[in-house]
């Protein structure tokens, strides 16, 4: 991939030139400057690359592909070189890095500056703006796509992002409403502290999301430091700013999308687990066969506990078998590609990562009525997340059980946590194993117990 990714380098610096260079254009015509002014734009990023070191991505190895097809497409004659263009700007946006995403907002201005009435290059600038967080930028880029789309059903997707954004930045204004309205009601002491002036004057809906999201965080921490948690402005603020989250985290979810389903997030997830005794078994021909073999120890045993939690796809375990939790990891280049999730299950966990993969994921694999809650985008990713776990991404991929185990460990509210089957081909790796050994209170022949601390 160097040699290819250097003599792609080469070819794009001949075609579209170097910055304050002209460009060598088409054989046989002038150039086509805006394509060129984006290709010198992939010319840029190749470089950065280039420079990072050998390639392991391949989200970013078929952006590199991309750009080559957009490469080729400047340099033929007749070539669509408009619709290359569109292409690379949307594999660069599902490569999912914050230095692609701004390629992809660059690509996307290079398009409307050519075809202002294009309704996919307003779409791909939208969606590079959100991915951005810059959101009230991205609505108004939503916007111009939606007055040039003339298919209704094709814009649905379009309508529920703006109405998501815009929901999102109506809790920011109540928020700063709600803290001028107890200002002016004397309900500070001595008017507002000047740390908390200062967070107020900070936020606002215009600021990029993370820039916002650490703003609301602030006022709502010193909020809560001046007046205490039982103050009922707090309380009202408190909840604009977990709604504020659940907005940016996620869409909000239409019956069509998840079948009625409820999203649950961490608060909900802690309550479902609450003072409960859960089970993991393992998806196993040893198991399956016990389970499911009329007055066998092991069914009496699973049966027993108030939660089963499955992980995966099931190849053995039968259809009907009880399942109270399920939990799947997206693995793969194409995570929403995989088999849809039609076993029954009270709830269902979903990891995974990039947020856009994980969002198709779910809109392509969930069956309607296949499960009652469905885990929000605040439990997509429990291990890496700050406000979870919080671990280095570098520790290697982990399986469900494990994810499951941690995030159950760190809510701290069941009754207990057992193992059933993990052995033979699901034994946990040896750095999973060795997290579950300093926790197993006891042993037997079915189940390890694990101790929550």
């Amino acid at each position: 991939m160097g040699q290819t990714l250097t003599g792609l380098l080469t070819s794009v610096r001949a075609i579209a030139g170097r910055p304050g260079t002209p460009a060598q254009g088409r054989p046989g015509g002038g150039p086509d400057q805006a394509p060129l002014a984006a290709l010198r734009l992939c010319g840029d990023h190749l470089s950065a690359l280039a420079a990072a070191g050998p390639l392991t991505d391949a989200r970013r190895t078929r952006l590199i592909a991309s750009i080559g097809a957009l490469t080729t497409a400047c340099s033929t004659p007749g070539a669509d070189a408009f619709d290359a263009l569109l292409r690379t700007g949307q594999q660069a946006l599902d490569s999912g890095g914050e230095a692609e995403a701004r390629l992809a907002l660059a690509l996307a201005d290079e398009a409307t500056a050519l075809r202002a009435r294009s309704k996919g290059a307003w779409r791909l600038r939208g969606n590079a703006l959100d991915a951005l967080g810059r959101g009230e930028e991205a609505i108004t880029a939503y916007e111009r796509h939606l007055a040039l789309q003339q298919n209704t059903a094709a814009s649905r997707d379009v309508e529920r992002r703006i109405a998501t954004l815009r929901a999102a930045g109506d809790r920011i204004d109540e928020a700063l409403t709600l803290f001028r309205e107890t200002a002016r009601a004397g309900t500070e002491t001595a008017g507002a502290g000047p740390e908390v002036s200062r967070a107020a004057a900070r936020l606002s809906r215009h600021l990029p999301a993370a820039e916002a999201r650490a703003a609301f965080t602030d006022l709502v921490r010193l909020r809560t430091a001046e007046h205490g948690a039982g103050d009922p402005a707090v309380r009202r603020l408190a909840a604009l700013y977990a709604e504020h989250r659940r907005l940016s985290d996620r869409d909000p979810v239409a019956d069509p999308l998840l079948g009625g389903a409820e999203p649950i997030g961490v608060p909900g997830l802690r309550r479902l687990v609450a003072g409960r005794t859960v089970c993991l078994v393992a998806d196993t021909p040893r198991t399956a066969e016990q389970e499911q073999r009329p007055g066998s120890p092991l069914a009496a045993l699973i049966e027993g506990y108030d939660l089963v939690v499955r992980c995966d796809e099931a190849r053995h375990t039968a259809p009907a078998a009880r399942t109270d939790l399920h939990a799947c990891t997206l693995r793969g280049d194409t995570p929403w590609k995989g088999p849809r999730w039609d076993r029954r299950a009270g709830a269902r966990l979903v990891f995974g990562d990039p947020l856009p993969y994980w969002r198709l994921a779910l809109r392509s694999r969930l069956v309607p009525g296949a499960q009652d809650r469905v885990g929000d985008a605040t439990l997509r990713r429990p291990l890496h997340d700050p406000a979870l776990l919080g671990e280095e991404a570098g520790a290697g991929s982990a399986s469900t059980a494990y994810t499951v185990l941690r995030l159950l460990d760190f809510l701290g509210t069941p009754a207990r946590v057992d193992l059933i089957g993990f052995e033979g081909p699901a034994a946990l790796s040896p750095r999973e194993r060795e997290w579950v050994g300093t926790r197993t209170a006891n042993t037997d022949d079915t189940a390890v117990r694990i101790t929550q601390r």
